[in-house]
C-alpha cells in the first residue's frame, strides 16, 4: 500500500459533457462556452468539452459544433470530445477536439443500449476512426464502461476488461479509461483491477471514471491511486449520470476530490476556491441543487466566528 502521497493527481473535468448530458433543462450554448472558460483557467490540464453523438440519442449536448469553436482555449489545456463512430470524429476534427473518447460498454446488454450495437460492431467502427485520424495532431482514448457492474448483467469478468483492454491497444488506442458507469465499484474491486491494468497501460495513459452512486465514489479514487493510477475524471458539483443505466447517479464531484487532494496533501494543480465559486452557481443555471460536499459545508480552513456566549465566558 502507499504511504506517500507526495505523486500528483491529475483531475479531468468532464461536467461540460457527461454532466450536462441528462440535464433536462436546455443550457445555452454561450452559457456551456462561458463554463468551460472558467474550468480553463482553474488549473486543469484536461476538460472533456463536448460530444458529437446524434442529437437524437443526446440533444442536450446538440451544439458540440459551437461550444468546441467558441470557447477560449488555454495553452496547456487538452480539450477532448465524445465520439461514437467515424462521423462524430470527423465533426470533432473539423471542431478542433485535442482528443477523441471513444466508449465501448464490456457488457453487451449495456453496449446494445448505448451505443445500440454489438460490442464487436463497435470496435469495427473503432478502427475506421483510427484510420480517419492516422497522421492528424489528436490524441485517441478508448473507455470501457461498466468495468466493475453492469445493472443488466451484474459483475463483470475482469479478464473481459483486460481483452478490450487488449483490443483497443492492438487498434493503436494508447489511452484507456476504466469507467464505473454506474457507480458498482467497490475498493478492494477497483484496487485488483487497476494493479493488473498498470501492467498493461502506463499510468499515464490510463484514466478512471467513478460515480458515486452507493457512496463508495472517493473511496474507490484512493484504491485507484493507491493501486497506480495517476488521472480520474470528476464533474464539477458531481454533475451528471448515464442516460442508458438505469439508477446511475453523478459523477464524483470535481471540488469534494480537489478538496480530499488538499487534505491528504497530494498536488492537483487546481484552484479550489476558484471550483467552489464556480460550484456554487450551478443550482441558478440549471434550477436545482447539487450534491456536492465541500460547496455547501466549505474547506476544513474556512474557519468561523467564536460564538458571542462562548466569547464571554
Amino acid at each position: 500500500m502507499i504511504t506517500d502521497y507526495s505523486q500528483n493527481l491529475i483531475v479531468q473535468e468532464v461536467s461540460p459533457r457527461d454532466g450536462l448530458q441528462i440535464e433536462p433543462t436546455w443550457v445555452e450554448t454561450v452559457d456551456k462556452i462561458a463554463l468551460i472558460n472558467q474550468l480553463s483557467v482553474a488549473g486543469f490540464s484536461r476538460i472533456e468539452a463536448g460530444s458529437f453523438v446524434s442529437p437524437k440519442a443526446i440533444p442536450a449536448l446538440r451544439d458540440g459544433e459551437q461550444v468546441f469553436k467558441g470557447i477560449a482555449r488555454q495553452p496547456g489545456v487538452i480539450y477532448v470530445a465524445l465520439v461514437p463512430n467515424l462521423k462524430g470524429a470527423q465533426r470533432a476534427l473539423e471542431s478542433g477536439a485535442d482528443e477523441l473518447n471513444l466508449v465501448l460498454s464490456a457488457s453487451q446488454t449495456h453496449n446494445l443500449a448505448n451505443m445500440r450495437m454489438r460490442c464487436e460492431a463497435s470496435l469495427t467502427a473503432f478502427g475506421e476512426v483510427v484510420e480517419f485520424v492516422r497522421g492528424a495532431q489528436v490524441r485517441l482514448n478508448g473507455s470501457i464502461a461498466t468495468t466493475f457492474g453492469c445493472p443488466f448483467e451484474g459483475r463483470i469478468d475482469e479478464d473481459r476488461v483486460l481483452q478490450i483492454v487488449e483490443a483497443y491497444q492492438e487498434l493503436g488506442i494508447q489511452g484507456i479509461t476504466l469507467a464505473d458507469t454506474t457507480g458498482m465499484a467497490n475498493p478492494r474491486q477497483v484496487e485488483r483491477l487497476v494493479r493488473r491494468v498498470v501492467q498493461r497501460v502506463s499510468p499515464a495513459d490510463l484514466t478512471l471514471h467513478f460515480h458515486n452512486t452507493r457512496g463508495l465514489g472517493l473511496c474507490n479514487v484512493l484504491a485507484a491511486y493507491e493501486a497506480g493510477a495517476r488521472r480520474f475524471d470528476a464533474a464539477l458539483g458531481g454533475l451528471g449520470g448515464c442516460p442508458f443505466a438505469p439508477g446511475a447517479s453523478g459523477n464524483i464531484c470535481t471540488e469534494d476530490l480537489v478538496n480530499l487532494c488538499d487534505e491528504m496533501g497530494i498536488a492537483t494543480g487546481i484552484d479550489l476556491p476558484h471550483l467552489l465559486a464556480m460550484s456554487r452557481k450551478l443550482p441558478a443555471l440549471l434550477g436545482h441543487e447539487l450534491p456536492g460536499q465541500v460547496a455547501k459545508a466549505g474547506r476544513n480552513c474556512d474557519l468561523h466566528p467564536t460564538p458571542g456566549h462562548v466569547a464571554a465566558l
